[in-house]
């Protein structure tokens, strides 16, 4: 059995690296312009160099979306993107417009479907193959049993997303948001309006708020509880949604995919695995709820998800990150941040996310701190400290609280 790929989203380079360093074995990310998540912090064409080298040096692949609707005016910005891509040595361009999948094969490179293309059975399948698809990534709408289906009457590497984002339409295709703002979730810049709460006026006046139950917001998919079911199914590779949120989703929800496929692997022949497996799935479901998530349900895997809605605007996420300072200087020998604190007060034992561009992610608890070589326990709005930090650090990264929900609301 082929240990499956895990592919985490990049949507900036924090992003980026905390996912290279929670385990993915691939990444996907967009560049500025067209694609799926064009609201997201992105990547410039210039950047694309730099990414590549940095992802391969650490064996990781980096496939790059063209996913979007195509335009005439898109085809020259799109061939520019794919020369780039070719020039660099990206390990597939994602994508479901035919212009693109045709420009991507002229020139060489691996192509994979986006569930964009809706694709939900075999026949779809192998008709995309006779267009040089290598990897097809399926319809969210399909149930685990007819993915194994299209698996055995394919020979085209299937790929799913097992976490992240639902949409109430199917595959993300659409046009409420392109009809109120002028903003199309197919052109990547979706304003999310489903997620509101609404209310219902009648012919008569009266008024019905939907507040209990935000019909138009689907809970996210969360695959984890039945892992082992996926990798059984043979599918090639399991997608983690998320190019708009933050680092620390990305490595939390990585982190979590990348433990559970591992300790699969290792000790599924283990008299006692069933018991260790529960046991860490549970543990690391925790820590799932810890990060961004309307609520997490088993998506089209198992049934079909009737009822799945999100009941809040928002998240539901157990912890929230606060923005308090920004590291002003790293003292490398003695592993110190100096970090000035910009909001509220940090104190000893609070728990922290420091994150960068360069620096990716670290989380810690602050265990100790300095002003004017003395150890303080509490240090308040304006003033700077000295923090002894876990990792190497960067001037400039921002300094986040790592707190319950529940001591904000």
């Amino acid at each position: 059995m082929i240990k499956p790929e895990l592919m985490a989203p990049a949507g900036s380079w924090a992003c980026l690296r905390a996912a290279v360093d929670s385990g993915a074995d691939a990444v996907y990310l967009g560049i500025r312009g067209p694609n799926m998540r064009n609201k997201a912090e992105n990547f410039s064409l210039g950047e694309l160099k730099k990414v590549v080298k940095f992802c391969h040096d650490k064996n990781v692949k980096v496939y790059v979306t063209v996913n979007s609707i195509v335009y005439e005016w898109d085809l020259k910005n799109n061939e520019k993107i794919l020369e780039k891509c070719k020039e660099v040595g990206v390990d597939a361009v994602i994508c479901w417009d035919v212009s693109v999948i045709k420009q991507a094969k002229k020139l060489g490179l691996n192509v994979h479907l986006s569930t964009q293309a809706s694709v939900s059975n075999s026949e779809a399948v192998n008709f995309y193959k006779q267009l040089g698809i290598d990897r097809v990534v399926l319809a969210r709408e399909c149930s685990l049993e007819q993915i194994k289906e299209i698996i055995k009457n394919t020979k085209v590497e299937v790929e799913v997303f097992v976490h992240g984002a639902m949409c109430m339409a199917i595959s993300g295709r659409c046009f409420l948001s392109q009809f109120t703002d002028g903003s199309s979730a197919n052109r990547g810049v979706c304003i999310q309006n489903c997620r509101r709460e609404y209310t219902v006026i009648d012919d008569a006046g009266n008024k019905l708020k939907l507040g209990n139950d935000y019909i138009l917001s689907a809970e996210d998919l969360c695959a984890l509880p039945f892992i082992e079911k996926l990798i059984e199914a043979k599918i090639i590779c399991f997608k983690i949604e998320g190019r708009n949120k933050g680092a620390e989703y990305v490595k939390k929800v990585t982190e979590a995919y990348r433990k559970a496929v591992d300790f699969y692997f290792s000790n599924k022949d283990d008299k006692d695995f069933n018991i260790k497996f529960k046991k860490l799935k549970d543990e690391l479901m925790a820590g799932l709820k810890d990060v961004y998530n309307r609520g997490l349900s088993t998506g089209f895997f198992l049934n079909k998800p009737i009822n799945a809605w999100n009941n809040v605007h928002g998240s539901k996420s157990n912890k929230v990150k606060r923005e308090i300072g920004r590291v002003e200087n790293y003292l490398s020998k003695k592993g110190v941040a100096i970090v000035k604190i910009f909001s509220g007060e940090l104190k000893i034992e609070d728990y922290i996310l420091i994150i960068g561009n360069t620096t990716g992610i670290l989380e810690q608890e602050v265990e100790s701190m300095e002003m004017n070589g003395k150890r303080v326990d509490v240090v308040k709005q304006g003033q700077l400290v000295g923090l002894k930090v876990n990792g190497k650090v960067r001037e400039g990264d921002k300094v986040f609280l790592w707190i319950d929900r529940i001591t904000i609301d």
